[in-house]
């Protein structure tokens, strides 16, 4: 080539046309002492291969690149297979060249002998792993199978040749040739046919008795008279035989009456009257009292006899003497409202029926339950655990139990027929409430007529046990105590029909699921995952406590007490060694136990106040009396007054002193108006229970028949403005405690230091703020049981009647501030709730109940409502208010890989209840559970899932629609 090559090159198009000129083409020539020139033609070129790439089709595509492999050396090819392994990565490998030899006998041990086969065809390689003996050695020994050699160090497969001479060889047999070569494996023998004959004869016995049975009783509930118009009789016990079962208006031959046997008599038989005809409820009530299973341990033969013998009772013959007869059962409602029935279940005695209702449901489901539950047998008691206080009993949603109610017609209808399925009282029959109903007397006034309605015996608790549930582990009304060294209480009730560990566990730890469980119902959103977490803790504590079984654990009072005082001691120190601490507190408190002067303890510690050993201490020092109710009462007070001064007094210990002190050294945690607005009223509380606390104290000392502490009580109501003060503060003192815990992070980080520790006893700040409110209703409790038991002619009952009247009013003025602080959330809530709506909180407007419902629409108005067709245009939700009744558009929204979902509400119309129009539609083949709402301006056909759903809304709406204002929303 004659162009020489210059220091400054010419530019691509020069050479490009001397190259044309010269007869040589541009893509042969490069020029190679020119490096920035040289890197532009090769991207050139490049970008002109990968354009023909483009165009080429697939084969060609192929071709260039097995050319251009071909011609790679080894890096440029290991290179490639870099690159390709990045861009394509491996998904299908042979697990047995990756992973470990150990791991994939392993994975191959899981596989039976005919897969292992299969898979010893796959490869060389996966051969090789099937045939291992460890494989197949446990296959053959545990059949029984075992090589008649050893095999050599390298010998391969031993272990599965024999495996598979052994199954070749097996000596199996069809039922054919089994039958054939033994005789008789196939065929029955004659006793087991005859007592198959029997068995369908003795069936059929049962059903006949069964029937008659059925038409007995029919007859005998139509000729029965009404419940409450039984007198007792003033005769003997004959007389009471003569005229029957009380209220039941039948005699003798028609209504069966067993005398059931002492539970120490050796014979479970009864004693029947042979010169008597015995009915077909008679017979079937003495052959088999609860089905088939008093029969168990008889052979067919001896059932079929003694069914034989009931059958034959119906032509007047009389009834075999040895029949044995299972008592009649226990019956137990349990609520769904009750805070974690099912530990309560799960304790369930044998015998015991337990029926689990909906809280929700009506007296005539109810009722409707407990028939199909017993099957027609006649229970021996009945026991009702529904949640409840004093005076009334919260049995269904809307549907209290209380003097007032009790003689309405749906109430006396449903325990006439309820308690028409007990045992008379003659024969141990009568009702167990789990309800402090004895501790009041309206509790009482509701028991007697109770009683009267129902001729049975009714029982609940005293009401002594301060808390949510505790009252079923004391005094029962029916209590008998003697004083003195023979001092004797009986059982609880209770324990007839739930085990005693269950139970004692339950009641101790009911009051705090019933929080959890409060909180969990009004809480969503945001608040759920804390809520949930306390609630697994506690949930926890509950599975610790049923695995360790503390009920079994035999510790005494003092080593309990001095265990306390021990570790409280210990949290007052700063000690490297806790355990020698511990060791010689434990000494010291052993020789002050023997010596008298146990009080030398709080002496060493003077001047560290700890209002949590303050109940044992007290306690000690009061006079040992004989046992008396008013005694028992009081003494509950104070014990109780005292664990209430130590968690007021913790709140001051450990939350406000620290909190002081930060402030004055200039480093602050709060401010002082946020400590004066949280921890202020607090103080003033403490001091005023202080000085009702030593008042108490000092009658106590002197406690005597006619001592009074009513006066004490009355003192103590004419200073309750300070705890008005204090819950019409106690709002604004939470809220100040959730702004500052998220709004400044040292308060947050010294209230997770101080939270639930020993101090507070296990207890959070905003929890021991509410001690003041759980404390006026253990007054009430405690004031209505020395209430009761005070005798009206008795100094003291005046004052105690004046101090009840002013706590109960109180408590409603508690209770009507909670019900406000709910409304009000309630509303804002249902604000959020719903997009688009106008301002909801507005004079006193209040939520009754919300529904969903599908809108319906019919194409065409002019068909008859029998005949009329509706389809459905969307869904709805009715919120309905105390003045208006607020319709939304309702849209569901499921949870992606869940099965959960949510609604959103969009606003749809309002309308006034005082112009609203409600119209129930018959149900048709083609509508159900529908209803129209007409107001002023239009109306809308809506439809619910359930007729329950329809009747319970409905039956709120006319109630509302009666009762409202006049005025628009």
């Amino acid at each position: 080539m004659d162009t020489a090559v210059t220091s400054t090159p010419p530019p691509v198009k020069r050479w490009q046309l001397g190259g044309t000129r010269s007869g040589t083409r541009f893509s042969t020539w490069t020029p190679l002492n020119h490096r920035a020139g040289n890197l532009q033609l090769f991207e050139e070129r490049t970008n002109l291969v990968l354009h023909w790439f483009d165009l080429w089709t697939d084969g060609q595509r192929k071709h260039l690149l097995h050319s251009l492999l071909t011609q790679c050396s080894r890096s440029q090819l290991k290179y490639c297979k870099d690159l390709l392994a990045e861009a394509v990565p491996v998904t299908r490998v042979d697990f047995t060249s990756v992973l470990p030899r150990f791991l994939s006998l392993y994975v191959m041990s899981f596989l039976s002998p005919r897969d292992l086969c299969s898979a010893a065809q796959v490869s060389w390689h996966w051969g090789v792993l099937a045939e291992q003996d460890c494989l197949w050695a446990g296959r053959c020994i545990r059949r029984g199978w075992f090589l008649p050699y050893t095999p050599g160090e390298k010998e391969s497969g031993a272990w599965k040749n024999h495996y598979v001479s052994c199954v070749s060889t097996l000596d199996r047999l069809t039922p054919r040739e089994a039958a054939e070569r033994y005789g008789t494996l196939n065929q029955r023998s004659a006793g087991e046919t005859e007592e198959e004959e029997e068995r369908r004869k003795e069936r059929r016995i049962r059903q006949t008795i069964r029937d008659k049975l059925q038409e007995e009783k029919k007859h005998s509930l139509r000729t029965r008279k009404a419940w409450g118009s039984y007198t007792k009789p003033q005769g003997a016990r004959g007389a009471a035989t003569q005229t029957g079962r009380p209220g039941s208006g039948t005699a003798l031959g028609s209504w069966p009456s067993l005398s059931w046997p002492p539970s120490g008599s050796p014979s479970a038989c009864l004693g029947l009257d042979r010169g008597r005809p015995t009915t077909a409820a008679q017979s079937l009530e003495r052959v088999q009292a609860s089905g088939p299973s008093s029969m168990g341990p008889l052979r067919p033969r001896e059932r079929l006899s003694e069914a034989r013998g009931a059958l034959s009772s119906f032509t007047g013959r009389p009834l075999p003497p040895n029949v044995s007869v299972t008592p009649p059962p226990l019956v137990l409602l349990i609520s769904s409202r009750i805070p974690a029935y099912e530990l309560v279940l799960s304790g369930v005695k044998d015998g015991v029926v337990a029926v689990l209702y909906d809280h929700r449901g009506t007296l005539s489901a109810l009722l409707t339950q407990v028939e199909r539950t017993i099957s027609g047998q006649r229970a021996q008691r009945l026991g009702l655990l529904a949640p409840g206080g004093t005076e009334e009993i919260h049995l269904l949603h809307g549907c209290g139990l209380s003097e007032r109610t009790l003689l309405t017609p749906d109430h006396r209808e449903f325990w006439e027929k309820l308690c028409g399925w007990l045992a008379p009282t003659e024969e141990g029959g009568g009702i167990d409430i789990f309800s402090p109903l004895a501790a009041s007397a309206s509790g009482l006034a509701l028991m007697q007529t109770l009683s009267t309605l129902t001729g049975l015996e009714v029982l609940a608790p005293m009401g002594f046990a301060t808390g949510s549930f505790q009252n079923i582990l004391g005094e029962w009304s029916d209590g008998r105590v003697c004083t003195g060294l023979s001092e004797q209480r009986p059982a609880s009730p209770a324990l007839r029909f739930v085990c005693d560990g269950a139970l004692l566990g339950w009641c101790r730890q009911a009051q705090w699921m019933e929080e959890a469980l409060g909180q969990l119902r009004g809480s969503w959103g945001p608040q759920l995952q804390s809520v949930s977490l306390q609630a697994r803790g506690r949930a926890l504590g509950h599975f610790l406590w049923e695995k360790i079984r503390l009920e079994e654990l035999c510790v005494s009072k003092d080593v309990n007490e001095a265990l306390a005082e021990g570790l409280a001691a210990l949290t007052r120190q700063e000690e490297t060694r806790p355990l020698e601490f511990l060791a010689v507190f434990l000494t010291r408190w052993r020789e002050e136990e023997e010596g008298g002067e146990r009080r030398s303890g709080g002496e060493r510690n003077k001047g560290a106040e700890d209002f949590s050993l303050a109940p044992l201490d007290l306690t000690a020092e009061l006079p040992q009396m004989l046992f008396d109710w008013r005694g028992a009462a009081a003494r509950e007070l104070h014990h109780s007054e005292c664990l209430y001064l130590g968690r007021l007094g913790a709140v001051l210990k450990v939350y406000q002193e620290p909190l002081t002190a930060a402030l004055n050294s200039n480093r602050a945690i709060l401010s002082y108006a946020d400590i004066h607005v949280v921890l202020s009223p607090v103080a003033q509380l403490l001091e005023l229970n202080r000085a009702f606390q030593e008042d108490l104290r000092a009658r106590l000392q002197q406690w005597g028949a006619e001592q009074c502490v009513g006066d004490v009580l009355v003192k103590l109501c004419s200073k309750l403005r300070v705890y008005t003060n204090y819950l019409n503060n106690y709002t604004t003192a939470l809220r100040t405690v959730d702004k500052c815990r998220e709004t400044k992070p040292p308060f947050r980080a010294f209230l997770k230091r101080a939270d639930r520790t020993l101090a507070t006893h296990m207890l959070s700040l905003q929890e021991l703020l509410l001690c003041p409110v759980w404390r006026i209703q253990e007054y009430v409790t405690l004031l209505q049981v020395l209430s009761s038991h005070t005798h009206s002619r008795h100094p003291d009952h005046t004052h105690l009647r004046s101090a009840l009247d002013t706590l109960l009013g109180f408590r409603e003025f508690i209770q009507k501030l909670k019900r406000n602080s709910e409304r009000d959330e309630r509303m804002e809530e249902t604000e959020k709730m719903i997009q688009g709506c106008p301002s909801l909180s507005e004079g006193n407007r209040q939520l009754i109940i919300t529904q969903d419902a599908a809108l319906l629409m019919s194409p065409d108005e002019k068909i008859p409502d029998s005949l009329r067709v509706y389809e459905q245009v969307s869904d709805v939700g009715l919120f309905l208010f105390n003045d208006a009744l607020v319709l939304t558009r309702r849209r569901v929204q499921h949870t992606p890989f869940s099965p959960a979902h949510r609604s959103a509400h969009t606003f749809l119309a309002s309308v006034a209840l005082a112009s609203l129009a409600v119209r129930e539609i018959t149900h048709t083949r083609y509508v159900r559970h529908a209803f129209v709402l007409e107001g002023p301006c239009r109306s809308w056909v809506c439809a619910t899932e359930r007729g329950e759903e329809r009747e319970h809304f409905l039956c709120a709406l006319r109630s509302a629609v009666s009762a409202a204002p006049t005025g628009h929303p």
